[in-house]
């Protein structure tokens, strides 16, 4: 596979494709990808920040980093959030890539410490990420699992 990893803040012309790409996978409201998305442009702070994997114009996966994703502990903040890969494009290591280049490029930014909340589980151990909690998803009957991603220590 030959895909490149980009920074949505790098390629504006994508917005639209993408924030298209994120509301079908995920059936979040085209308007509050395009808000968030527009956001990252302005560039205003660290967060937020969208990712994509591309390959050969196609967007194969993508993820973002956001203030909250959707659950009770504001105070765990910014989250990883829409991590997704084309399902023929899994098992090639793409969620992994794109998860250290949201790691490394916040850890530049200044955030070393990153959550996420999934429904996975052993899937974010192999990158480097451990449970942390169990946190009440907004309108959700049930707990969802939060991982915390910790910056490693420089030898």
């Amino acid at each position: 596979m030959d895909y490149t990893i980009l920074r949505l803040a790098d390629r504006p012309e994508l917005v639209k494709a993408a924030a298209a790409w994120f509301h079908q996978k995920w059936g979040v409201p085209l308007a509050a990808y395009s808000r968030s998305m527009e956001d990252c442009l302005q560039k205003s702070g660290p967060v937020p920040q969208w990712y994509l994997a591309v390959e050969n114009g196609r967007i194969i996966g993508g993820l973002g980093v956001i203030e909250n994703d959707f659950h009770s502990r504001k105070d765990l903040a910014p989250n990883v959030c829409a991590v997704y890969v084309e399902e023929d494009r899994r098992r090639n290591g793409v969620a992994g890539a794109m998860l250290e280049r949201a790691c490394a490029d916040m850890q530049a930014k200044g955030i070393g410490t990153l959550y996420l909340v999934t429904d996975h589980t052993s899937f974010y151990e192999r990158y480097g990420w451990e449970f942390f909690c169990m946190v009440q998803a907004s309108g959700e009957p049930q707990t969802a699992r939060m991982y915390i991603h910790k910056p490693k220590p420089r030898p």
